[in-house]
């Protein structure tokens, strides 16, 4: 696997869209091609960081484990998607794992090179500050709906996400792992989905979930 694939991700991604041919020439020379089969553990909580994850090809999730073991699901990564980026901005143990979903291609650029990147180029700090800000927004949004919101509210808004991120939509996206991600059951994933589907927000096309009428979808996210 050459470095040419990683070097036009690069080139489309808003972390590093403004960043000089010659340094991101580097960034992508000094990338680490890896690849994973679906459900196969990519990094783990707690272990040292290898670095700023790209997926290439495949869905990824991130996820914590309780102390019993009951996995809640973070976030989900598809094509062009960044992970672990905490770990790989500070050097500090990986803050959640990561494993995945389905047969999974990524690059990861290690944090020594994305450090010196970051301190060479002011714009590329400022990108990835602004990322990262997004994210914990993000998380935010995501713990006032858990305290805040029914389970079809929440299930209303992760669909409406799959509009901005295809990555929610691929068939591999289970109903057990939107309960995972939205701290229910499958059981009440199922029973929302009906709620949706006869208040006219959704249809099935077979397993696929289709969104009709998305103006629908959010009132009952309540958004």
């Amino acid at each position: 696997m050459n470095n040419f694939s990683v070097h036009a991700m690069l080139q489309q991604m808003p972390y590093f869209a403004h960043v000089a041919e010659p340094a991101l020439s580097e960034l992508a020379q000094q990338a680490v091609h890896r690849t994973f089969a679906a459900n196969e553990m990519i990094l783990g909580e707690g272990e040292p960081s290898a670095g700023l994850w790209i997926v290439e090809n495949g869905r990824v999730k991130a996820y914590k484990l309780s102390p019993d073991g009951q996995e809640y699901i973070l976030r989900f990564f598809g094509p062009g998607d960044t992970f672990n980026d905490l770990a790989a901005l500070d050097d500090a143990p990986n803050a959640a794992s990561a494993t995945a979903v389905t047969a999974v291609s990524a690059w990861v650029i290690p944090t020594s090179v994305l450090t010196a990147a970051l301190q060479a180029d002011h714009q590329l700090a400022l990108a990835v500050l602004q990322g990262v800000v997004g994210r914990v927004r993000d998380l935010i949004g995501r713990v006032e709906d858990l305290a805040l919101r029914p389970v079809t509210a929440r299930l209303a808004r992760f669909l409406l996400e799959q509009v901005e991120n295809p990555a929610l939509a691929h068939p591999a996206i289970t109903r057990a792992l939107i309960a995972n991600h939205l701290a229910t059951t499958p059981e009440s994933i199922s029973r929302s989905l009906r709620v949706l589907e006869k208040a006219g927000a959704i249809r099935f096309d077979r397993h696929r979930i289709i969104i009709t009428q998305p103006d629908i979808l959010r009132q009952q996210a309540q958004l």
